[in-house]
């Protein structure tokens, strides 16, 4: 599993390299929060379901609040064949303070 920065991922994604799936594993209440553009929902309780109806080869950048929870639901999608699985370090609340102050937190 790699790990990009809010930095390094906000790069990443401007250069529009490829289309990665967006991942938000955070609860329902979290995203009506903040949320990136483009993401796509799915609780991490949801995951080992969900997991089913994702494309394990497409590029799968895994976002929560902290970067704890995604890296967990990375660790588990690699365990299922996801050969392109990247988390969020430190995740929105950290793209927030580095990246896009005007983002909210909680």
């Amino acid at each position: 599993m790699r790990e990009l920065t809010p930095a390094e991922c906000q790069d990443y994604l401007r250069q529009g390299a490829g289309d990665p799936l967006l991942l938000d594993v955070r609860e329902p209440w979290e995203y009506r929060i903040v949320s990136l553009e483009n993401s796509r929902l799915v609780p991490m309780r949801e995951i080992p379901t969900a997991a089913h109806d994702l494309d394990p080869e497409q590029e799968t950048i895994v976002i929560c609040h902290h970067g704890i929870r995604s890296r967990k639901v990375a660790w588990f999608l690699e365990s299922r064949g996801f050969s392109n699985v990247v988390n969020l370090r430190g995740g929105l609340d950290a793209w927030a303070r580095e990246t896009d102050p005007h983002l909210p937190t909680y």
